[in-house]
């Protein structure tokens, strides 16, 4: 199963598809559902823009009770990028006074592959919403998120098949305070993923994030490298899950992270789509296990073998 797929909820309220002009009439309450809104730019079923698709929404139910908003396809998403679903979420900050979760860019591999999807600076949603809790983002071309100050949010995510570090220097340069949940699919490099170890220090040293309780680094070709950083990061002791799932993690990296600072005060440990032999996998169980942390090594991850040369690919790139 693609981790690339339409969400199912959003802020724990079911995704549900604001229809197409002529469509059912009677919708759900407005705070009952998480609202995905999008349109075909292909034409197969009605013609209408997105602007207008937003406009008409906002006059079908009542503004002030929409507690969360999927932003889906608003256009052939290689066009154009988001910086117009940004502009109007933005000048409807007056109207939509009770919204609570926003992830923008729920497409799917069938419409787009996650490396078309053209993302722009997303902080102005954070900005005009200071008492948003939930904000997700799919796609890292042209993404920007520059350092920001935001009081009440508390889960943040990035699904990327290449994660700028250019964000990850801005998230780790953010004042989040009551942030919980960090979830960032950092990719590969050529689809942009320029991160290092090094742009995640200040995450991994603790202290900036002082509620964080979730952290994800994931879907990485430098897996092993991040795991090594992570077996003695302070941020860990704050932790009650720790996900580097996704990416190309070998015995290198897990026989690291388990040598390091104890991780037996974790709920769970995700460490799916891996490259990790049955002998250190064992290892990490018996390791982990008997102290109750779930441990999750499923899903061996795709490589190929060339002149003597193994390579490794993660979940998610193009």
């Amino acid at each position: 199963m693609s981790p690339v797929e339409h969400l199912q909820e959003l802020h724990g309220l079911p995704a549900f598809d604001f229809p197409e002009p002529g469509g059912p009439r009677e919708l759900p309450e407005a705070g009952a559902v998480a609202w995905r809104l999008a349109v075909d730019p292909y034409r197969g079923g009605s013609d209408e823009e997105w602007d207008d698709l937003w406009d008409r929404f906002l006059d079908s139910v009542d503004p002030a009770g929409v507690r969360a908003i999927v932003v889906g396809q608003w256009d052939e998403p290689y066009d154009n990028d988001s910086s117009g679903i940004v502009q109007r979420l933005v000048d409807s900050r007056d109207r939509l006074t009770g919204l609570q979760a926003v992830f923008i860019g729920d497409l799917e591999m069938e419409e787009a592959e996650i490396s078309w999807i053209e993302q722009s600076d997303v902080t102005p949603v954070l900005d005009a919403y200071p008492l948003l809790e939930e904000f997700g983002v799919r796609g890292g071309t042209k993404l920007r998120f520059p350092a920001i100050r935001h009081k009440h949010l508390r889960t943040l995510r990035f699904e990327a098949g290449g994660l700028p570090g250019e964000v990850v220097r801005g998230v780790a340069a953010s004042e989040l305070p009551a942030l919980e949940y960090l979830d960032m699919w950092l990719g590969v490099e050529e689809y942009g993923g320029d991160a290092t170890v090094a742009d995640l220090a200040p995450i991994l040293a603790g202290g900036q994030l002082p509620a964080l309780r979730h952290l994800g680094l994931r879907n990485s070709e430098i897996q092993d490298e991040i795991a090594a950083a992570v077996a003695s990061a302070p941020v860990v002791a704050q932790l009650t899950s720790l996900d580097l799932s996704l990416g190309v993690l070998s015995d290198e990296g897990v026989t690291a992270l388990i040598g390091g600072q104890p991780l037996t005060h974790l709920a769970r440990l995700d460490l799916h789509h891996n490259f990790v032999t049955e002998p250190v996998a064992r290892r990490v169980q018996e390791a982990l296990e008997p102290s109750g942390v779930e441990v999750d090594l499923s899903e061996p991850g795709d490589s190929w073998e060339d002149d003597g040369v193994v390579h490794r690919f993660t979940a998610v790139s193009e």
